[in-house]
């Protein structure tokens, strides 16, 4: 007190500061006038931190000594030497939360300058004009205005692929900086493709409030280095970059091109903890908006989410257990892909097995000279076999090679393509094919450019290892080429690639959540015109896609856990040398094990017993001592021998955990071991079975497709009982004059357009009806909006069979011209070149009226003049005969 100067900088904290109900800890003083208060305690008084929020509380509503000048105490901290919490009395009902910091004065002055907390800003968001939203985005954004209202610190948005997650949270984030008064949002993703699809929505979207884009009103910055610009309002970044940036380190753009989720550090060594960066304190930003936050919330990067004083919402179409205790169970939407399939704002699947002979049952191999290839260089040699090999089909493409197996996949696959899977189409439908490793999907490219006999822009690779991958995702996004794309891991989530139609699945997937991620790719709904820029030949909007299933993936047993492989991408060179460096946390030491047990698999006995030799512990020791330093039984029973007590602390199961990892990390110390393990691993390579050949056991579809076919046909029947006053209506089609066929046709065309906002279309129902009853289906070509017609009277009784209504049509035409013709006048071949084009357009538009033989096709034979010159006088009665007798 003796040494007080208040004038010593804007902000200042002066302890054992003086009151009327005794000293607080320190009293913190802004521009020389007190604001708040700090109680520090010790480190084991952590646990009872809220307790002291009273006493904080008491001494904010004292009377401090010598102040004469009014004021008023807003701020409140609660601190250990490993904790703080903060109060703002403002807020109202203020609620005590934990930030990583003390706050800047500076940035106190800045909430004392204020109107009014955000907060309580966020206790008065107008309501939403939903014009242009979706029902379920519409759900989203208003409980999330609920949740912000409730002052809940996370939110959790679960939101089927492709039914507007980010738009839903740029809305967000447009109401929280007007509404809410913030002044900074983060927007967070794990890959640099992620942000930059995020950054071109940010830049496209205008809200309904304003005329002004989102970036006219507000700054948007994707970050590309270390810097933040202080005058932009949303930061779009990796969260590889923003640690980075928090750690004060440069980064190498390459290491934002893969999921943060596989990748250690940019140097390969341990990571370190996120610390206090002073250029970007924890109150830098207000909110953090985490894109596929599934992944995004774990380990090490988390730190990146706790550092800032932010709220915290949280995208993800496939969260798990882990996801929402992270969120507080704060679920503000649950929309799952089921929902939106019904909805149509997703389109479902169809499932289409191939099983083959090896692929199910794998093959046997002779001893014999036989040809190996080493899997990076691709060098081939031919080798004699030391015993005969039984090889299943999880060694497929990994250890053995069977190029017969590859090619009768795709063989079967282009055979079924144009004849059962998309059976209306001139052109290979956008593809993706999941491949196992980068040397399979380097197979399966060239055997599928053979098979198709194309060239190399129509099968393309799209991985992290490919040249230009991004530029490749842009033309298979955009462009005719390529048809096929190949990928390992780069498009499996998260990328939006809207035209695609069939997935190819030629490795198997334990995880649900990936395996409801690379779904997500073919799952997106894309109008008629947009699909016809890349395929020119569809002729209805997106209604489905196709899952080609090679390997069993649709009806392999999935965990809802995280595989044990924490970080499939990186080396077990660069593992081994993390843990050399220091690297004990339970990712890097799991993924590791993992690496061992699969070694271990691979060794033959002889190579088993050189390991242990070397290295003084079997592989499978080795592997258990890794994953016994995380198993909390083994913990517990080594504290309990320890201390020979069965009581035990947690301060001696956490000694026990560290003489355990100790003891299991040691043999990667010695630099021989570490390069012994990693030749051996090299040592393996492939070997190519060009002996046997695969054939085809079965190539259908699932069962599944029939429960597809229900759930489209009671949807299809729901609609018409909605709709059945406009139904019944256009019964004029069948017993009115032609002349209300147009008005008709207008009233059919609004009602299709009602059905396809369902996500059905005339073709998907004409397969599913053909699928339920194929004795009573008729296949051929569809004129789409008139056979709507023949359905809907199909559906409803008033016929027994469902024939394309061109077959009506011609067969009517038929019997017409016939009797035409019986009698002494006959058409001629000029006429009846006028008559066909008159009859394909009834087909297709219900009736025909003078004027319509002004336009195409009818204007190259000279339009209606032409047609008075063929007919003469009776052009009129010929034109209403046609229009009654063809569609009676």
């Amino acid at each position: 007190m003796k040494k007080l100067n208040l004038s010593a900088a804007l902000g200042v904290a002066v302890r054992e500061f003086p009151t009327s109900t005794g000293e607080v800890d320190y009293a913190l003083f802004i521009d020389g006038k007190p604001v708040g208060v700090a109680e520090a305690k010790r480190e084991e008084k952590g646990e009872s931190i809220t307790d002291v929020e009273v006493q904080s509380g008491r001494y904010a509503n004292s009377t401090f000594k010598w102040i004469k000048n009014d004021y008023k105490i807003r701020f409140a901290y609660e601190t250990t030497d490993k904790l703080i919490r903060f109060t703002d009395y403002n807020d109202i009902k203020y609620r005590s939360r934990t930030v990583f910091s003390f706050h800047r004065p500076e940035t106190l002055f800045a909430l004392l300058q204020q109107p009014d907390t955000i907060r309580n800003n966020m206790k008065h968001f107008p309501t939403l004009d939903e014009k242009g939203f979706r029902k379920c985005q519409v759900n989203a954004i208003k409980n999330l205005d609920n949740s912000f209202a409730e002052n809940r610190p996370k939110a959790l948005v679960q939101m089927a692929t492709g039914t507007g997650k980010t738009f839903t949270a740029i809305t967000a984030a447009y109401r929280l900086l007007k509404y809410g008064k913030m002044n900074r949002i983060l927007f967070l993703v794990d890959t640099r493709g992620l942000g930059e699809q995020a950054e071109r929505e940010f830049l496209a979207y205008t809200p309904n409030d304003d005329p002004r884009s989102f970036s006219q009103l507000y700054g948007v910055r994707r970050l590309k280095n270390s810097y933040i610009p202080n005058d932009i309002q949303v930061c779009i970044c990796t969260i590889q970059r923003m640690y980075s940036i928090l750690k004060g380190e440069e980064l190498d753009e390459s290491t934002e091109e893969k999921s943060f989720a596989e990748f250690v550090t940019a140097e390969s060594k341990a990571p370190k903890e996120v610390v206090y960066n002073e250029k970007y304190p924890p109150e830098f930003f207000d909110c953090i908006i985490v894109d596929e936050c599934h992944r995004s919330i774990y380990n090490v990067w988390s730190q990146v989410l706790t550092y800032f004083d932010a709220l915290i919402i949280g995208l993800t179409a496939t969260p798990d257990n882990r996801t929402f205790a992270f969120f507080n169970e704060n679920i503000v939407s649950e929309y799952p892909r089921e929902q939106a399939i019904i909805d149509g704002v997703n389109v479902g699947e169809d499932i289409f097995l191939i099983e083959t002979q090896v692929g199910k049952n794998g093959a046997h191999l002779m001893k014999q000279l036989i040809e190996y290839r080493d899997r990076l260089s691709r060098a081939k040699r031919w080798k004699q076999l030391d015993e005969d090999v039984d090889y299943k089909p999880t060694q497929l493409d990994r250890d053995i090679v069977n190029p017969s197996q590859i090619r009768t996949v795709i063989r079967s696959f282009k055979e079924n393509l144009f004849t059962t899977l998309f059976p209306r189409r001139k052109e290979v439908p956008k593809t993706l094919i999941f491949a196992k490793t980068d040397s399979h999907a380097d197979d399966i490219i060239q055997i599928v450019r053979e098979e198709f006999g194309e060239g190399n822009d129509f099968c393309r690779k799209i991985t992290y290892s490919a040249d230009n991958p991004e530029s490749v995702l842009s033309s298979f996004r955009n462009d005719y080429n390529p048809r096929i794309a190949v990928t390992v891991d780069m498009i499996a989530t998260g990328t939006d690639v809207k035209p695609i139609e069939c997935l190819i699945f030629m490795r198997d997937v334990r995880s649900k959540n990936y395996f409801e991620q690379m779904k997500g790719r073919g799952t997106r709904v894309l109008s008629k015109d947009d699909l016809q820029k890349v395929t020119p030949s569809a002729t209805e909007n997106k209604d489905h896609f196709v899952i080609v299933d090679a390997v069993g993936v649709t009806k392999s047993k999935k965990s809802d856990t995280r595989p044990l492989e924490r970080k499939p991408t990186v080396s077990m060179k660069e593992l081994m040398m993390n843990v050399a460096l220091g690297a004990k946390d339970e990712d890097t030491l799991t993924s590791l094990a993992n690496r061992v047990i699969r070694l271990n698999s691979q060794m033959t006995p002889a190579e088993r017993k050189q390991f242990e030799s070397k290295v003084g512990t079997a592989a499978g020791a080795v592997a258990e001592n890794l994953l016994n330093a995380f198993d909390e039984d083994v913990l517990i029973a080594k504290a309990q021998a320890d201390t020979g007590s069965m009581e035990v602390t947690e301060e001696q199961i956490e000694h026990a955990k560290k003489e355990l990892i100790t003891a299991a990390v040691a043999p990667f110390h010695d630099p021989d071991v570490r390069d012994y393990i990693e030749n051996v691993r090299r040592s393996h390579d492939q070997i190519i079975d060009n002996t046997n050949i695969d054939s085809v056991l079965f190539a259908g579809f699932d069962a599944q497709q029939e429960e597809n076919a229900d759930r489209i046909i009671s949807t299809f029947h729901e609609f018409i009982e909605e709709n059945k006053d406009e139904i019944l209506a256009l019964r004029i089609i069948y017993n009115e004059s032609y002349k209300d066929r147009p008005m008709a046709i207008e009233q059919l065309k609004a009602l299709y357009e009602k059905l396809k906002a369902r996500g059905i279309t005339v073709e998907r129902l004409w397969d599913c009806y053909a699928i339920k009853k194929p004795d009573k289906v008729k296949r051929g070509t569809i004129a789409q909006l008139t056979d709507l017609i023949s359905i809907i009277r199909f559906e409803m009784g008033y016929s027994d069979n469902l024939a394309p209504f061109a077959d009506k049509v011609n067969y009517n035409f038929m019997q017409w011209t016939f009797k035409r013709n019986a009698g002494n006048i006959q058409f001629t071949e000029e006429q009846m070149e006028w008559l066909r084009l008159i009859k394909d357009h009834i087909a297709i538009s219900l009736s025909i009226l003078p004027e319509d033989l002004d336009l195409t096709p009818f204007d190259r034979k000279g339009g209606l003049l032409g047609f008075y010159d063929s007919f003469g006088d009776n052009y009129e009665e010929i034109l209403n005969e046609m229009n009654t007798e063809l569609v009676a």
